[in-house]
């Protein structure tokens, strides 16, 4: 299982700053749990049916030039950087 200081690990390679890894080390815990739950369905002989399109049915991929400088019309920008919203537990 999960333990604290591989959520500790990864939150340092991830650089996010997390301050309870015990909060985390239970939540990937439930989720791993949910996994052992759709295993146990015994879905494997399902067919999975999906409908067959044609190459020829899809969109032409083109480019479209973007003439303006793009970071320059992005609401929240530092220097070279985008500024994102802080994620939330």
């Amino acid at each position: 299982m999960v333990t604290s200081e591989e959520i500790e690990r990864v939150s340092k390679l991830m650089k996010i700053d997390v301050h309870d890894h015990k909060e985390y080390v239970d939540k990937v815990h439930a989720m791993i749990d949910f996994f052992d739950v759709l295993d146990s369905a015994e879905v494997d002989s399902e067919e999975i049916s999906m409908q067959e399109i044609l190459i020829s049915n899809l969109r032409k991929d083109e480019h479209v030039p973007f003439d303006e400088n793009l970071i320059e019309n992005l609401n929240h920008y530092k220097g070279t950087y985008v500024r994102a919203p802080k994620m939330s537990s």
